[in-house]
């Protein structure tokens, strides 16, 4: 029993040997962060307050031990301004779930946008899911 308990508390210790986790671990932030897009209109006049938002998400690319290649929101947000969809802010989350810790295997970070709902369908069709994680 008390070789389990150790093997255990090795692996606990051990679990995250990738540089951006140790970064997050001391930074405390989880690595969130929010960038605010920019009012498309032009008269500086907010959206409307009772307008229905959604989230949506694409993984950032980035993979365990520094492998793949992190995708950062600005440049992931063209896709749906391409699509003539508004962002109202922007942010990189971790989804929430579990994930395997294996070098190549992705981290779990994934840029976040809110869009309006009646977006949804064409958000979809450039590959965004819903996002659900919060």
């Amino acid at each position: 029993m008390n070789w389990v308990l150790f093997f255990f508390s090795i692996g606990f210790l051990l679990g995250c040997t990738h540089e951006r986790c140790h970064n997050l671990k001391r930074s405390g932030n989880l690595g969130e962060v929010v960038i605010p897009a920019v009012n498309a209109n032009s008269d500086g006049i907010p959206p409307k307050a009772n307008a229905r938002h959604v989230k949506v998400y694409k993984y950032d690319g980035s993979l365990q031990c520094g492998k793949g290649k992190l995708i950062p929101l600005e440049k992931m947000q063209l896709d749906l301004e391409q699509r003539k969809i508004k962002v109202f802010s922007s942010a990189n989350l971790p989804d929430g779930l579990v994930h395997i810790q294996v070098c190549g295997s992705i981290t779990g970070m994934a840029n976040v946008y809110e869009i309006s709902e009646e977006n949804f369908i064409e958000a979809e069709k450039a590959g965004f899911k819903k996002w659900i994680s919060e």
